[in-house]
């Protein structure tokens, strides 16, 4: 039996309108970038959307995902810029920084032969705090209305960091 084929509308129809403008505008602003989206159905989490560059194979080449986690809508950031913009990440609110510190620290980091050959972790400075966190997880973070401006600045300073300057995310 063929599996079924998911599209950006199916993942929308799945996120609360609170957030369905913030989706949309990123949305339409990766497809500018030439991202391509890609909609599939995880056991754990149902519907998962994700952008990844097409010149870029595997989980280093995907800027970011949303999925649902217990009914709310989450984002995962894949910041493999991160070093270039400091400046944001210390502007990040304290409820983002306690979501990142959150975040399970890099085995790598700890034993370098602890974590898969292609892993390079995250190891950065938020204000004066070091993180050595999981490049897996350490940008997963909630979207609600008070998120939104943080996570649009993180999305934004790694596609210019990928691809170029764009405008602003927040809808």
């Amino acid at each position: 039996m063929p599996k079924a084929k998911y599209q950006y509308e199916d993942f929308l129809a799945t996120v609360s309108d609170d957030c369905k403008g913030f989706v949309s505008a990123v949305h339409e602003m990766l497809l500018q970038e030439k991202y391509k989206p890609k909609v599939q159905v995880m056991k754990s989490t149902g519907l998962q959307l994700s952008y990844a560059e097409s010149r870029v194979k595997g989980v280093i080449g995907i800027i970011l995902l949303f999925f649902m986690c217990e009914g709310k809508l989450m984002i995962r950031i894949y910041g493999k810029n991160h070093a270039n913009y400091p400046k944001v990440l210390n502007g990040l609110s304290e409820k983002i920084v306690s979501q990142v510190d959150k975040a399970d620290d890099c085995k790598k980091f700890i034993d370098p032969q602890k974590c898969w050959t292609g892993c390079a972790g995250y190891d950065f400075r938020i204000r004066e705090k070091r993180f050595q966190k999981c490049l897996v997880n350490c940008f997963q973070l909630e979207v609600d209305s008070e998120s939104m401006p943080d996570i649009s600045g993180l999305i934004e300073s790694e596609s210019k960091e990928r691809c170029g300057a764009w405008g602003t995310v927040v809808p």
